[in-house]
């Protein structure tokens, strides 16, 4: 068996990583542009400012996903570029960009996927308190609805946010990302709080002003782990360790941000750990963010690995020494691809997408003028192969999209990290498909029959 008839195979990116132009056009600036302006923040004083310059190459770059032979792409909108100040008055030079990025996929038969809110909250909205501010999820309605009367004529799928773990434990509680904010727990719990109200309102929106049906799914991240063994002893541990709020790395969790998005409750494990540092909360809070899905997007790299202890308490499995990883020091685990849906799909029961996933490496152009990027090759066999048998043993997996299309602005790493198929030369701005893309490509066009049917063991 292979993957489903209809499995969308995609490749995925986001508005601040790629698209440049950050002072033009009228777009009004994001955390990430101040983040990126002040010192020391990111290696070596990278800025998203040019990027990819994907604002200027619509054309190039949908004919490379064309090309490519994929069938859906998902990327993000930035907020501040349709409402530069967050609020108030649209930018129409901004909505008009997007306009020739959608008619763009859909001319060359790409669906657009599209993610509201990818980490680049308004500067604007961060001086009223950002997502400490009550009124960021009315912010976030009402951006959502400018985004939906404008596109949902030719968008169907629409994820709301992207990894909340990230934007609000990276960048509210350990200060690592925009926007540089090292907050007490309780407060960094009450942004989480209003950011998962602004999601529900956001689905709320696509669903009563939607133009076409609309498709709508959350895109969260959390702290995977496999079992050891195959034991029903193992898998179990990882199952609890996947889903518990632990002691260290707090924010890092899939519990606290999904339970209440999907099954309409806070982790009681959760609001026992956090105890008075837990926002407060009503009955109508809860309904608001469990409003009804339509699919689960997982954003999954790695995993840890846990074996069960005499207790059946999960107990992590040290990594040996010269263990494989990606150039994030990322441990390399294709297992996390097929543990990750299994888990996830059966505490939440809705069918998975798997939003991103790839490889960060350091490619270069050969002398050959090509980028032989054989490692990622390797990496995305191994996964998929995982991600196959997820769907051969009947979890619903509805689709892949590789992170990256291209190399990219890596956040806090800046451009120090290659994720993409395709190389980008940051001086010339020319764009050059790796082995990986021709591989990707033939891996699309048989739908993972390429994928071989059994692997050696990874060491």
């Amino acid at each position: 068996m292979t993957f489903p008839e209809q499995f969308t195979w995609g490749v995925a990116s986001a508005a601040y990583q790629v698209e440049g132009a950050a002072a033009e056009d009228g777009r009004g600036p994001s955390v990430w542009d101040t983040f990126c302006d002040t010192p020391g923040k990111v290696f070596d004083g990278h800025t998203g400012e040019i990027a990819c310059d994907s604002y200027h190459k619509v054309d190039e770059d949908a004919s490379l996903i064309q090309r490519l032979g994929a069938n859906g792409y998902r990327f993000s909108i930035s907020w501040s570029r349709l409402i530069p100040d967050g609020t108030g008055e649209f930018n129409e030079a901004g909505f008009a960009y997007y306009d020739r990025l959608i008619d763009a996929l859909l001319e060359r038969g790409v669906e657009p996927w599209v993610t509201l809110y990818h980490w680049d909250l308004p500067q604007a909205l961060q001086d009223q308190g950002g997502w400490l501010n009550p009124e960021s999820p009315a912010w976030f309605e009402a951006y959502t609805k400018a985004v939906i009367d404008r596109y949902s004529d030719r968008v169907t799928h629409w994820f709301t946010l992207n990894e909340p773990a990230i934007f609000l434990g990276l960048g509210h509680n350990e200060g690592t990302h925009a926007p540089g904010l090292k907050l007490p727990r309780n407060e960094v719990l009450l942004a989480t709080h209003h950011a998962l109200l602004a999601h529900g309102r956001a689905v709320q929106v696509i669903r009563a002003h939607a133009k076409k049906a609309p498709t709508v799914g959350f895109a969260p991240v959390g702290s995977l782990h496999t079992p050891e063994s195959e034991s029903p002893e193992d898998i179990e541990a990882a199952r609890k360790a996947t889903f518990t709020v632990p002691d260290k790395g707090w924010t890092y969790n899939y519990s606290w941000y999904c339970d209440p998005v999907m099954l309409g409750r806070y982790p009681e494990q959760g609001l026992s750990f956090f105890g008075k540092d837990a926002p407060a909360f009503s009955d109508q809070d809860m309904e608001t963010m469990n409003q009804p899905l339509d699919m689960f997007g997982v954003n999954i790299y790695s995993a840890g690995i846990v074996r069960a202890g005499a207790d059946g308490e999960p107990i992590e499995v040290p990594s040996q020494r010269g263990y494989p990883t990606t150039m994030f020091r990322w441990t390399i685990n294709p297992s996390s691809l097929y543990w990750g849906p299994k888990f996830l799909s059966e505490r939440y029961k809705l069918p998975v997408v798997i939003t991103e996933n790839g490889l960060a490496s350091m490619d270069w152009v050969h002398s050959d003028g090509k980028v032989h990027d054989a490692g990622r090759i390797d990496y995305l066999t191994r996964y998929l192969h995982q991600l196959r048998r997820a769907c051969n043993e009947g979890i619903d997996v509805r689709g892949y999209f590789q992170w990256s299309i291209m190399d990219n602005f890596e956040w806090a790493e800046g451009y120090a990290l290659r994720f993409g198929l395709v190389y980008v030369d940051y001086q010339t701005l020319e764009r050059i498909p790796k082995d990986s893309y021709h591989w990707y490509s033939k891996v699309i066009s048989s739908n993972g029959d390429l994928i071989p049917r059994s692997l050696s063991a990874l060491r």
